[in-house]
């Protein structure tokens, strides 16, 4: 239940110190030298630091990680088939238990001050909807510390397993709030089929759709031709996500700029996480400028795929600045609008940011500037959901829940 909360000197991004009211959990009043509303109300002096909004992963896999399995020896081949083909070994031979996984994973991002997750979830033929299942019992359990928007997503491919339609069509009947896609050349072979399934599901359960796309160079820059005239043909306008979208950096300029003009006139998102390697990345900074929608996420953490990434957005804001080369604070506050308010219009939050009226959701950290977090990534010293206090100097308010397979170490 929320409280009155009055939180003193603290300074939201481009604002010197404020005093922010929360009541019913909803910011209230803004601005230097308030007075506390009521007599009652928690008073939390924030001694001058600084305060974000409630922090977004537009691109997560919480169903993959091995976090807290013990260390997982990565032996895995290069290619992408490899990496797909070892995970469905592993999770099979682990019995993996998705509501424990997912629900520690989750845990460990609100610690680090995120209150809204885009996860995507594996269905197959081999798990059915396991996967799809732990994630949804999560997501209820933690209701009122993160918002989990899940997406059923066909890793392991969609024509070429039969089966996987209609599991996903029942991921999507079952909560499911968004339809994946996943490489349809590479993948299922058949780019128009692929898509077509797509799109019949996103129009026949009225969903948007986010579709991983690593097909490289020109080949993948044709797949962004055929969503964008599928986009089109059943108006979807403003409904789909392209997800790493390699091919953005792998093509000639004229035809960059043929992409981003078919992006821009039907309102397609992009995603980029600052992935790591040799290869091609989407020129964030280009598409960000053109006003193409940008959103970004830690995408898989400690899975089989590899033993990288945390779940803490400002380090994902450290990767995505490093990675594209960005070493001005200007370029460094551009990561930041994306990693919170780009997200948040992907993800279709339409109340959301540190102003009257807004949801409670922020995440107070020491620092001398934004920037500077985004480079030290300090412990978050406070987070606030709803104007509750769920994690206090990185630990979790409440670690006594009894029922939750994650509490404790």
């Amino acid at each position: 239940m929320s409280t009155d909360l009055f939180i003193r000197n603290v300074r939201p991004l481009g604002i010197d110190l404020v005093d922010i009211h929360v009541s019913n959990g909803r910011i209230g009043d803004i601005g230097p030298g308030l007075k506390p509303p009521t007599l009652d109300a928690e008073k939390i002096d924030g001694s001058g630091r600084l305060v974000f909004p409630g922090l977004i992963d537009a691109h997560a896999h919480l169903d993959k990680s091995l976090l807290g399995l013990g260390w997982q020896r990565n032996e895995v081949g290069p290619a992408l088939r490899d990496k797909i083909d070892n995970e469905r070994r592993m999770r099979v031979e682990r019995d993996i238990d998705f509501h424990q996984q997912t629900t520690r994973v989750a845990r460990r991002y609100i610690e680090y001050g995120t209150t809204h997750i885009r996860s995507f979830v594996d269905i197959d033929t081999d798990i059915g909807l396991k996967a799809f299942e732990g994630l949804m019992r999560t997501r209820q359990d933690l209701r009122d510390q993160v918002t989990i928007q899940v997406v059923a997503f066909p890793q392991s491919g969609m024509l070429c397993r039969p089966g996987t339609v209609d599991l996903m069509e029942d991921a999507l009947r079952n909560g499911a709030e968004l339809v994946g896609g996943l490489d349809p050349s590479t993948i299922d072979r058949d780019p128009a089929r692929h898509l077509d399934e797509v799109f019949r599901m996103a129009e026949h359960f009225d969903v948007d759709i986010d579709i991983h796309l690593h097909e490289p160079g020109d080949l993948g820059a044709f797949s962004v031709e055929l969503i964008a005239e599928r986009v089109r043909a059943v108006d979807w306008r403003g409904r789909v996500t392209i997800s790493h979208a390699f091919c953005l950096g792998g093509i000639d300029e004229g035809y960059l700029q043929q992409l981003i003009e078919l992006l821009l006139e039907n309102d397609i998102a992009i995603m980029s996480h600052g992935p790591s390697g040799t290869g091609t990345i989407p020129p964030v900074e280009r598409l960000y400028r053109a006003g193409v929608r940008m959103c970004t996420g830690n995408d898989g953490i400690r899975d089989a795929w590899g033993p990288l990434n945390m779940p803490d957005m400002l380090l994902r804001a450290f990767l995505l600045a490093y990675r594209n080369n960005f070493r001005r604070d200007e370029q460094i506050e551009m990561v930041l609008d994306i990693v919170t308010n780009g997200n948040a219009r992907v993800m279709k939050l339409d109340k959301y940011g540190i102003a009257p009226g807004m949801p409670a959701d922020l995440v107070i950290v020491d620092g001398e500037t934004h920037v500077e977090a985004v480079i030290e990534r300090p412990p978050r010293w406070l987070v606030i959901r709803n104007g509750n206090v769920v994690a206090r100097d990185g630990t979790l308010v409440d670690q006594s829940d009894p029922q939750d397979p994650a509490s404790g170490p």
